[in-house]
């Protein structure tokens, strides 16, 4: 009798022990699954192995510290780290809008040679009037010039004048005989009487602007580049001309308008030191002047021819 009720509580003790060890179990895989999970799906090698059926036998307490340290550490570590702002970004970018805005790759190579080529006169007179103006001052103002003296200054500036004045008048012209030749290519259709009038009357105002002073002659001609720039532009929008030519006017007519406008600010700041050119109605009282005289002399050499021929008889 004694031995079987000490045999009985053997075998409850037993019971007791496995149902702890199974919870214990239960509760540390399930503490351990974000780390084990490779030994999760493989039970076998989990409770063949040492170390692992040690960890299983300590507190849960100390499992969770540790599970929560090593999966903040994973999550820091799995963080991708801050990229560093570029402050130049918007720049670039809109470097890149403006690039791309005035390009001049579907402009021909040789449309662009000669372009650029043709205001080159326009930036060497506007430079000579900026350095030649900046000579006369000097004069004035320190009682001798830099490299050359006023007077030599003031006489190579009256040379430039007619040089740049002339030379708008005959781009001006170029730039209305373009409307001519695309009429008669029949680019973008025939297009009649409009397309041959903006190539008269370029020529016409840009000629008209040699009987001008200086100052009004760069101001009349820099308008008249502007308007041909709009009217380029309005052209080649209806397919007039070809796509590019729109833009390739735009950067052209924007370096002589700056060379145009060094041009008149240089001149502004000599006005009060260089002699002034004879205006538009001076030059007619002139003429009329010169006529008047040489009416006069042909009247005496003729009363001069009458009394010859009285004295002879």
């Amino acid at each position: 009798m004694l031995y079987r009720s000490t045999a009985a509580r053997s075998v409850l003790r037993a019971i007791s022990t496995s149902n702890s060890s199974v919870a214990r179990s239960t509760l540390s895989r399930s503490v351990f699954k974000a780390q084990l999970t490779s030994s999760a799906h493989q039970p076998a090698r989990l409770t063949s192995s040492p170390s692992l059926a040690l960890a299983f036998r300590k507190p849960a307490t100390t499992a969770l510290v540790r599970y929560a340290s090593t999966a903040g550490k994973a999550e820091r570590d799995d963080k991708p780290a801050e990229e560093d702002v570029d402050m130049m970004a918007g720049v670039k970018g809109d470097v890149k809008v403006i690039k791309d805005t005035f390009s001049l790759q579907d402009v021909p190579k040789e449309a662009l040679y000669f372009g650029m080529a043709g205001v080159i006169p326009y930036l060497v007179t506007s430079l000579d009037t900026a350095y030649l103006a900046w000579e006369i001052n000097n004069t004035a103002t320190k009682g001798s010039g830099f490299l050359i003296s006023g007077q030599t200054a003031e006489l190579m500036l009256h040379m430039i004048e007619p040089i740049q004045v002339g030379y708008g008048a005959v781009i001006l012209s170029f730039l209305g005989a373009i409307h001519w030749g695309l009429e008669w290519a029949g680019y973008g259709g025939k297009q009649g009487y409009k397309r041959y009038a903006i190539g008269v009357i370029a020529p016409a105002v840009a000629w008209t602007t040699l009987l001008f002073p200086v100052e009004y002659a760069l101001i009349s001609q820099f308008l008249a580049f502007t308007f041909m720039y709009y009217n380029d532009a309005r052209v080649a929008s209806r397919g007039w001309a070809p796509h590019w030519y729109g833009m390739y006017r735009f950067v052209l007519t924007f370096i002589v308008g700056a060379s145009i406008v060094t041009s008149l600010i240089g001149r502004e700041r000599i006005s009060q030191n260089v002699t002034s050119e004879h205006s538009l109605s001076e030059k007619i009282s002139a003429l009329r002047y010169l006529q008047k005289k040489e009416k006069e002399e042909a009247k005496r050499k003729a009363e001069a021819e009458a009394q010859a021929q009285e004295q002879e008889e």
